[in-house]
């Protein structure tokens, strides 16, 4: 047998590969099980380094960037698997970090004139359940995201324009939306002095005088395909727009709800997935008209969108995005670098 070390930050005793992901709340651990099942039928167990120590390493996989120190003691080739978000992960960009790597896993085609990156999508378990219609889908519209926000200044930001829909429903149209996740019992977070005292007198009333930052707020879920099966409509924005080719699990997690996304996000996306499946928020000014279209889909429309989203995910397009396409290409570049002697 041989042994690899899978390098994933606050995980220890093979967290990374559990069943249950205590990390990431919409973070099923799938595709790292995927992949070490994988690896194992070609007789390479691939462990978090604490699991390894004692044992020679044929090659090391770092999960998103990470600061490499010298108590590593890394041995055989390096691989980075580049999936988060370049600004909440700044190494996930970093050219100088990027090279010291023998293969770089990444969506970001902004990287590809480097020789050592591999295209992947983030991954999905791609399937084609049925789903209610139209009229079985008593929520019209809503939002499943984590209360977050970026500092101030940042132009492709869609954290703040989340919370402009937000808004926008809770004074126009409270009755056409519902608003889950995790955090927005809370005010959102702020970033100078003077809006971290606003928020701490927000806090204050919200446990004194039950005040509700979010009105539409409607609880925390432990399934989003629950909400989105009753959902007709949900507002599907990445954490940043335009950058190419990431296309997270959130547009994926309507499909398998058969719930119709507005969809901002990769400035790509429509190279990838068929615009017939979706509803492109670039192409409106604002919320107000994106409601007025909503309104304006009867059953018959709706249920084109839903052939459309079906037809996609039975495709060969789809599976690009799929769990399987990802963890080959992950372990065809590294068992070839392996029998080249890298």
């Amino acid at each position: 047998m041989l042994y690899a070390n899978y390098y994933q930050s606050d995980r220890v005793k093979n967290a990374s590969f559990e069943e249950v992901d205590r990390h990431h709340t919409y973070n099923p651990t799938w595709t790292n099980r995927l992949l070490k099942a994988e690896f194992l039928k070609r007789g390479i167990e691939l462990n978090n380094p604490d699991v390894n120590e004692g044992f020679d390493i044929v090659f090391s996989i770092f999960h998103d960037g990470q600061i490499i120190s010298l108590d590593n003691n890394i041995s055989g080739p390096k691989y980075l698997i580049a999936t988060e978000n370049p600004l909440i992960c700044p190494l996930n960009q970093n050219q100088d970090y990027l090279k010291t790597f023998n293969g770089i896993f990444t969506w970001n085609t902004n990287f590809s004139q480097l020789p050592n990156v591999n295209h992947i999508f983030i991954p999905n378990q791609i399937r084609n359940p049925e789903s209610p219609s139209f009229d079985d889908r008593p929520i019209f519209s809503c939002i499943i995201n984590a209360n977050k926000s970026f500092p101030p200044g940042l132009t492709n930001d869609l954290y703040k324009e989340r919370i402009e829909v937000i808004r926008w429903y809770e004074k126009n149209a409270r009755d056409h939306f519902s608003l889950y996740g995790l955090g927005w019992g809370k005010p959102s977070p702020a970033f100078t002095q003077a809006t971290r005292i606003q928020r701490r007198l927000k806090r204050l009333a919200t446990q004194a005088f039950g005040y509700k930052p979010f009105p539409s707020y409607a609880g925390e879920i432990a399934d989003k395909e629950v909400i989105y099966r009753k959902t007709k409509f949900a507002y599907c924005y990445e954490n940043v727009a335009n950058l190419p080719d990431y296309i997270s699990e959130k547009i994926f997690d309507c499909f398998f709800g058969g719930c119709i996304p507005i969809y901002w996000g990769s400035n790509t996306i429509c190279n990838h997935v068929p615009s017939a499946c979706f509803i492109d928020r670039r192409n409106f000014k604002n919320t107000e008209e994106v409601h007025r279209y909503l309104l304006s889909i009867d059953a018959n429309e709706y249920k084109k969108y839903q052939d459309n989203i079906h037809q996609f995910l039975l495709s060969p397009q789809a599976m690009k995005f799929d769990t399987s396409t990802y963890v080959s290409t992950i372990i065809n570049k590294i068992l070839k670098d392996l029998s080249d002697g890298h």
